[in-house]
């Protein structure tokens, strides 16, 4: 079982508009909602490629009701814990041509309730695969990552882990099988630049010596690299299409490389991991089956 976590889910709530006067009323053309959060991304798009996900973390209130009933609707098992105080958060994302976003702080998370989420995680069976994704919120402690994996530590549970900064280098000690970091990011952890896959090579061999099984950096328009434990790195190009949307593209991309993994070779997995990022950036949403399913046309 490949289980997500998501700490802080929202509902996105996206209003389009021509135009926004601050100060006055303005009215809407139209308006969406999603349900948000990086892992649930990542379960929303595993569950388009047929496979199955849990997706743990917190909710609270009637909002967080709402994210509960829209994960299951995805076709993804739900094991949240319920606080008792709060509502998950509403993202509000205005978009006028150009994306104005006011994101909610979400509800206070109690110690009962970490420890709760800790039990579920303790649970987890051997072979199965673990994936922490996104920032944490604030009323939960900084080293929550590396207290989850060294919660795991030690046994036969793949963990993959997608952040930034010190939230990822601090849990490079456990040995996580996976890191995602894309090239900016990467850049940022060595407080340097990156012109060329040789510098990401670089890099990314250095996160392995620091701890981190295996490597793979997404470059937007560039394509990705792996480095795999073994120092064999492979490259994929990108799809061809039209980008409308970036928001969603690398946790994507996680999902089909974790897919990919379950179904065939480390090739197939980078090429389904670039397909469903390509998806995701050519659509207004979260990518769908049969556009990953074209772009796989293009990759073979």
């Amino acid at each position: 079982m490949i289980y997500t976590v998501t700490f802080n889910p929202a509902i996105d709530y996206i209003v389009h508009t021509d135009d926004l006067r601050t100060g006055y009323v303005n009215r809407s053309d139209y308006e969406e909602m999603f349900i948000g959060g990086k892992g649930i991304n990542v379960s929303n798009v595993l569950a388009q490629l047929g496979v199955t996900s849990k997706t743990l973390g917190f909710t609270a209130g009637f909002t967080g009701r709402a994210i509960e009933e829209g994960v299951c609707l995805m076709g993804i098992e739900a094991d949240f814990v319920r606080l008792k105080k709060g509502n998950s958060r509403i993202n509000v994302k205005i978009n006028t041509g150009v994306e104005t976003e006011i994101n909610g702080q979400g509800p206070d998370i109690d110690e009962a309730s970490i420890a709760e989420l800790f039990k579920k995680i303790g649970k987890l069976d051997d072979g199965d695969t673990l994936i922490l994704a996104g920032s944490i919120p604030k009323s939960l402690p900084s080293d929550i990552y590396e207290k989850i994996l060294s919660l795991v530590s030690g046994r036969n549970i793949r963990t993959v882990v997608d952040a930034t900064k010190d939230l990822l280098l601090n849990v490079l000690k456990y040995h996580p099988f996976l890191i995602k970091p894309n090239n900016f990011e990467l850049a940022e952890l060595f407080d340097t630049e990156i012109d060329s896959d040789e510098d990401i090579v670089k890099y990314a061999s250095e996160l392995q010596k620091m701890g981190a099984r295996n490597v793979l950096v997404s470059m937007a328009g560039n394509g990705a690299l792996l480095i795999e434990e073994n120092g064999n790195v492979h490259k994929c190009g990108v799809c061809k299409g039209t980008v409308v949307n970036t928001i969603g593209a690398g946790d994507s991309m996680l999902a089909g490389f974790v897919a990919g993994l379950e179904k065939g070779s480390i090739s197939y997995a980078l090429k389904l991991g670039t397909a469903c990022g390509g998806a995701t950036a050519f659509s207004s949403g979260l990518a769908k089956k049969e556009l990953i399913d074209q772009l796989m046309e293009q990759l073979v």
